[in-house]
C-alpha cells in the first residue's frame, strides 16, 4: 500500500469516527434535552387533580418541565414555548381547540365517542398533531369480563342515546367473540328512558352500561338501578362509583392509572417526535359489589382473581 493511500485511509477513519461520535452525542442530547409540557385541567375537581398528580410524579423524574393550567382563561400566549399539551377532560380539550395557535395535543380522560365524532377533527384541524387516551374500556375487554364473571350469561342488554347508536356494530362483534348476543335499546328522548329500559331488561341476562351521559348520569342513576333490581337484572358498570351505587361489578381505570399512561405517552412522544395513536386505557381495575351479588343470588370470583385472569395492569 502506498504512503499516500495509507494517509487517505487514516484520514477517512478519523473523519468517519468523528461523524459517528457526533451522531451519538446528538442522539443523547436529544434524549436528555428538557421540554415544556402544559397540562390543562378542565376544572379543579378531584379526578382531574388525581390525573395531574400521576403525570407530575412520573415527569418529575425527567428533565422536562410540567406547567399546570386551567381550561378557563386559557390563551395562546400562555402556551408559548410549550412543546406538548395534555388536555385532561373534554372541557380542557375544547379550550385548546379554540386557540388558533397550539402545540400538539394529547387529550386524556375523554370518551371515545366524543373524540371520534368531535374532538379529533377540532384538535387536528389543518393537519395539527393530536391523539387521545380514552376514558372508556375497549369493548372486547368488557365482553371478556362478562364471560368470566357471569359464565351463564347469554344475552347482554345495552341502552344508548341516538348519538351513540353507531357503537352497536362494534359492540355486537365484541360480544359474539365470547358467544354473547346483544339486546339493544336506543333512547329516542330522555323522557322515554325507563320505558326503553323496560323493553330491554326482560330479554337480558345483564345490562352493560356505557359512558353515555344521556343515559347514565347523576339524575338517572337511581331510577336505572331500581328498575334493574325490579327485573333482577345485574348492571355491569364502568366506574368504581357505579359499583358503590349499585352495579354488580364494574370495569374501570382510575384517573391516576390514566395519568400514568399519559405520562408514559408524553415521554415517548418527546423522544420520538410524534404522538402515539389514540388508545384505550392500558391499566385497569375491577370492582365487585358483594351486597348486590348476595341480593341477586350471584357468586362471583374475587376481584383479584378476575383481574389476574383478565391480565390487568393495575
Amino acid at each position: 500500500m502506498s504512503l499516500g493511500l495509507a494517509r487517505r485511509l487514516a484520514t477517512f477513519r478519523h473523519v468517519a469516527g468523528g461523524v459517528v461520535a457526533c451522531a451519538w452525542l446528538l442522539l443523547l442530547s436529544g434524549q436528555s434535552s428538557a421540554a415544556q409540557v402544559a397540562v390543562v385541567l378542565s376544572d379543579e375537581s378531584a379526578p382531574y387533580q388525581e390525573a395531574y398528580q400521576a403525570i407530575r410524579s412520573r415527569l418529575d423524574e425527567t428533565p422536562h418541565t410540567l406547567i399546570p393550567m386551567k381550561a378557563s382563561g386559557l390563551s395562546a400566549s400562555m402556551l408559548e414555548g410549550v412543546q406538548l399539551a395534555v388536555a385532561v377532560g373534554v372541557r380542557a380539550s375544547e379550550s385548546l381547540a379554540a386557540l388558533p395557535d397550539r402545540p400538539p395535543v394529547l387529550a386524556v380522560l375523554v370518551p371515545r365517542a366524543w373524540y371520534v365524532n368531535t374532538g379529533r377533527a377540532r384538535l387536528g384541524d389543518r393537519g395539527r398533531s393530536v391523539s387521545a387516551i380514552f376514558l372508556d374500556q375497549p369493548l372486547q375487554r368488557q365482553a371478556q369480563l362478562i364471560r368470566l364473571a357471569l359464565p351463564e350469561a347469554q344475552r347482554v342488554g345495552v341502552l344508548l342515546s341516538a348519538e351513540q347508536e353507531p357503537l352497536l356494530d362494534d359492540l355486537n362483534d365484541a360480544l359474539r367473540t365470547y358467544q354473547l348476543s346483544l339486546v339493544p335499546g336506543i333512547l329516542s328522548s330522555e323522557d322515554r328512558l325507563i320505558a326503553t329500559m323496560e323493553g330491554v331488561l326482560p330479554q337480558a341476562d345483564v345490562l352493560l352500561a356505557q359512558a353515555d351521559p344521556k343515559v347514565f348520569n347523576r339524575h338517572t342513576a337511581q331510577s336505572l338501578f331500581l328498575t334493574s333490581y325490579r327485573y333482577r337484572t345485574p348492571v355491569f358498570g364502568y366506574s368504581r362509583s357505579m359499583t358503590r351505587a349499585g352495579a354488580l361489578l364494574s370495569l374501570h381505570s382510575s384517573p391516576a392509572q390514566i395519568g400514568r399512561q399519559a405520562a408514559e405517552s408524553v415521554i415517548a412522544s418527546l423522544q420520538s417526535g410524534r404522538l402515539p395513536p389514540p388508545a384505550h386505557p392500558a391499566y385497569f381495575s375491577i370492582s365487585v359489589n358483594e351486597q348486590v351479588a348476595r341480593s341477586l343470588g350471584y357468586t362471583l370470583p374475587p376481584e383479584a382473581e378476575l383481574q389476574n385472569n383478565m391480565g390487568a395492569r393495575p
